[in-house]
């Protein structure tokens, strides 16, 4: 199995397409679920969801976690 990336020029080529599809000779994949795949966009939303600390902060808080398990 390959993966190609199309750019789909006229809607009659996505008509064949689809009908390839329908004959189980390939698979259209949304680009919903491309888009929700690729690192960019997960880098993109989780953006902002934690706030900045110093690596000095970082490592307390690690070292607090380890210990908890001591």
């Amino acid at each position: 199995m390959r993966t190609v990336t199309l750019d789909i020029l006229k809607d009659e080529g996505f008509n064949l397409l689809k009908d390839l599809e329908a004959l189980k000779i390939i698979k259209i994949k949304n680009n919903d679920e491309e888009i929700n795949a690729s690192p960019s966009n997960l880098a993109a939303k989780y953006s902002g969801a934690m706030s900045k600390q110093s690596p000095g902060e970082i490592d307390k808080q690690l070292n607090d976690l380890r210990n908890e398990w001591d």
